[in-house]
């Protein structure tokens, strides 16, 4: 394969997640503790002849919508560094879409990296911001280097402001992807319909989100604001989470707007032993530990 960068994209999962009521800009804010977590997408980027400034994305076996985060990031990249220039990327994709995992954002993150090593400019931390701001509220996190180094960040607003700290390295999770697509979009519309108008929370105080992560896990508080509800769509999240709940998960959580899910536990051998026998029923079965 010819390329001129090859990049790699990790997923995420939201240990806690706040929906809050939709903003007069039309986003709701949110309140949550991202985790980058070992699971990757490769792309394989290369400069292409063409005049403009066109983003031909090529992903095996999936069908990308016209305007996806990639050609959404490349556009935002030419426009905010001042560039020209048509790229081919070679998407090699491991994480599930629809499954809150960040995937999309991540490889629009990914994509940015790559174009500044090709066209040998070093973005500011305004502009990453302003690209994250054009292409997907995601996007913010995955382009925070301290964050990314880190491995944690306390997230909220629309996902702009980022509080990076480190990630434990005493939890090792095993995650289910259930054979389903989430929309965000539809997300959303579920947590209106269930919250409004009340939107009582009964999860952990914004300003404590860093000491709940440090706690025990069997003490954690967290609440995910969409899992009630999308559980309620759909049978095979809550058949996951109490599946977990069996095989000895010490907390289990649905990631972001869904449709994946999560158990916790504390070391490498009960969580691939659950692995084990998560297998025999759910095809896309993942163990990984905190990085």
């Amino acid at each position: 394969m010819s390329y001129d960068v090859r990049v790699v994209a990790p997923a995420k999962i939201n240990i806690g997640l706040r929906v809050l009521p939709v903003r007069e800009d039309g986003y709701h804010g949110i309140e949550s503790v991202f985790q980058r977590i070992p699971f990757y997408d490769i792309l394989y980027v290369e400069q292409t002849d063409c005049t403009g400034f066109n983003c031909i994305v090529n992903c095996e076996g999936i069908d990308l919508p016209k305007d996806n985060t990639l050609v959404l990031a490349h556009s935002a990249f030419c426009k905010i560094a001042n560039v020209a220039g048509s790229v081919s990327v070679c998407l090699e994709k491991h994480i599930p879409a629809g499954a809150g995992l960040g995937g999309g954002s991540s490889d629009a993150a990914a994509l940015v990296d790559a174009l500044e090593r090709i066209h040998n400019v070093f973005l500011s931390w305004q502009d990453r911001m302003r690209i994250a701001s054009m292409v997907g509220s995601d996007v913010f996190f995955f382009l925070c280097p301290e964050a990314m180094e880190l491995g944690c960040a306390v997230v909220s607003g629309r996902g702009e402001k980022i509080e990076p700290f480190s990630v434990r390295q005493d939890l090792f999770f095993v995650l289910v992807c259930p054979e389903i697509h989430s929309s965000t979009k539809e997300a959303y519309q579920l947590v209106d319909g269930c919250c409004a108008p009340e939107w009582l929370w009964s999860g952990p105080d914004f300003l404590s989100l860093v000491e709940e992560y440090n706690k025990d896990v069997r003490a954690w508080t967290f609440v995910n604001s969409f899992e009630k509800p999308l559980a309620k769509c759909f049978p095979q999240i809550k058949c996951a989470l109490q599946d977990l709940e069996d095989v000895g998960a010490l907390y289990t959580q649905m990631s972001g707007s869904g449709s994946a899910v999560f158990g916790v536990f504390d070391s490498c051998a009960t969580a691939d032993n659950a692995a084990f026998v998560l297998r025999k029923k759910w095809k896309r079965c993942y163990v990984f530990a905190s990085a």
